[in-house]
């Protein structure tokens, strides 16, 4: 079993990155000449999966722009959030929604991403087949971060997530979900934090951990920082 179709969260209004992101969208800021969305792509490629599927809201036309500007020779499809932007769990939900697949591999292009997680995302993508899961996350522990500043999101113990005691892991921008999980009979605004939170209360969050260094587009200053490595 292969993951098919890839999902890449390029909606979001990157305020922390203001002025910036006034004009230009987070996912289209470069590092060393080369956009978090591109970085993204590359890797996605590099995993083998046939269709790319990008969500937009905010500065939305530059996304076209950018896609049409490149070859990246994978079907790329970008859907709206609509009216009005419909935060992680709506955002992925008005994407699946149309779609003949059953699971879908999420990324957030926050991440520097790289073919040094290829590895280590496949082994995840095994793991979620061979143990017939619905849900998987990558993890790091956070002092494999880059920012300081981030705190642990979660903790990991025999492949399961929990939020008990010193939350030593964090999220680091790619999952794998079943479609099932996503049950709102209408698509509106909401977290993917209330189908992880939900996981977490049935014990059913299942991570994955990275040994890769950790490097996230969290605010102006470490973009000034990462643009100088």
């Amino acid at each position: 079993m292969r993951i098919n179709t890839a999902l890449i969260l390029c909606a979001g209004f990157g305020k922390r990155l203001n002025p910036i992101t006034l004009n230009t969208p987070k996912p289209l800021l470069e590092i060393k000449d080369v956009s978090m969305l591109e970085r993204c792509i590359n890797l996605i490629k590099k995993l083998g999966i046939q269709k790319i599927l990008i969500n937009t809201f905010y500065l939305k036309d530059q996304f076209s722009v950018f896609l049409n500007s490149k070859n990246f020779n994978i079907d790329i499809k970008i859907i709206e959030d609509g009216e009005h932007i419909l935060d992680t769990g709506g955002g992925i939900q008005n994407m699946i929604k149309d779609s003949n697949e059953k699971d879908f591999m999420i990324f957030n292009p926050d991440t520097i991403w790289s073919n040094d997680y290829k590895d280590e995302i496949l082994k995840m993508e095994k793991m979620y087949f061979s143990e017939k899961l619905e849900n998987i996350l990558l993890l790091v522990n956070k002092k494999f971060s880059f920012d300081k500043k981030l705190k642990g999101d979660f903790n990991l113990k025999n492949k399961l997530i929990n939020k008990e005691a010193d939350k030593e892991f964090i999220f680091i921008g790619c999952q794998i979900i079943n479609k099932k999980l996503f049950i709102k009979e209408k698509i509106e605004n909401y977290s993917i934090l209330e189908i992880w939170n939900n996981l977490l209360d049935q014990k059913k969050l299942f991570g994955y951990e990275s040994q890769k260094d950790f490097y996230h587009l969290t605010d102006l200053d470490i973009f000034k920082k990462l643009k100088d490595l």
